[in-house]
């Protein structure tokens, strides 16, 4: 939205709304004054794709139709009558009567979780409209070796995968990532921002225990009480290397080490991506860490 806001005049070939959860309420003020933000960049575009799994980004949908704006619509969550969703792990696109599958994602290893999923109708509508046929954007699907900070498998210790998330600076950030790995070693903290991660409670039973650390440590430790395992680790440093300890030694078939803080990053880092790194460094200087490969 800070990018939006500096290029007023901006007209994309395909303009990309995924979402809209709470966040940057700091600038924008309300959730409708964020939304109108997010909706100035689909409302500008050629062709607007956008996702039907959050009532905002529905409501935009319905708004630009309505004023007869190319768009089209993609969910990961449901069926679309018109659009393109996900399904079993493959993109369906569903055109007036004509239902079929697009896209195979299931061998796509750095595009887990339901939010990737996601990501990848979007990606696959972009580059379409770009003039990329089926076989060509599957190929790319392929290869794609993720992206830096964003649910990042940065390396492999046996049966032990360490991910690094350093983007999820909220909690509903960090919830794709919670969402997408069975047995977690999670490290959390920095920079609280508004509510906490109360509304992670769900994914506690995936989580055999939590290292907290920077400022937002006591406040997470107050919050996760008795349902959880956890400790106040304090550095990312400490984390790393006690989660490390405790997985190896984790029955499971994959355990995954998961740097998802929920948390900005400034208390002890520059940046998100300067928090990643440390995190990958980390990792890295550990014993016994390889490349990942499929588990």
């Amino acid at each position: 939205s800070y990018q939006i806001d500096l290029a007023p005049g901006i007209r994309p070939g395909v303009g990309i709304l995924l979402n809209l959860t709470p966040d940057h309420l700091d600038r924008h003020g309300t959730m409708d004054n964020y939304a109108a933000v997010k909706e100035r960049l689909v409302a500008a575009s050629d062709l607007a794709v956008i996702g039907m799994d959050d009532n905002y980004s529905a409501a935009i949908a319905s708004f630009l139709e309505a004023k007869g704006r190319k768009l089209i619509r993609i969910s990961n969550s449901g069926k679309l009558d018109d659009g393109v969703f996900v399904q079993d792990g493959r993109l369906v696109e569903a055109r007036k009567r004509s239902v079929s599958t697009v896209i195979d994602l299931r061998n796509a290893g750095s595009l887990r979780g339901d939010h990737n999923a996601q990501n990848a109708a979007a990606a696959y509508l972009a580059c379409r409209a770009m003039g990329l046929d089926d076989r060509q954007i599957q190929a790319g699907f392929d290869s794609f070796p993720g992206l830096a900070h964003r649910m990042e498998q940065v390396g492999r210790a046996g049966k032990v995968l360490y991910v690094n998330d350093s983007k999820a600076t909220n909690a509903d950030a960090a919830a794709m990532a919670l969402s997408s790995f069975a047995r977690i070693y999670w490290i959390a903290g920095g920079l609280a921002k508004e509510g906490g991660i109360g509304s992670l409670s769900r994914f506690f039973p995936r989580i055999a225990k939590a290292y907290l650390i920077g400022e937002a440590a006591p406040a997470f430790a107050a919050e996760i009480g008795g349902r959880l395992a956890f400790e106040i680790s304090g550095t990312l440093e400490a984390a790393v290397r006690h989660a490390h300890e405790d997985a190896r030694s984790d029955p499971a078939d994959e355990a995954v080490v998961l740097l998802s803080p929920a948390c900005a990053s400034f208390d002890q880092f520059k940046n998100f991506e300067k928090r990643g790194d440390a995190f990958r460094d980390s990792v890295l200087a550990l014993e016994g860490i390889g490349p990942v490969r499929a588990a």
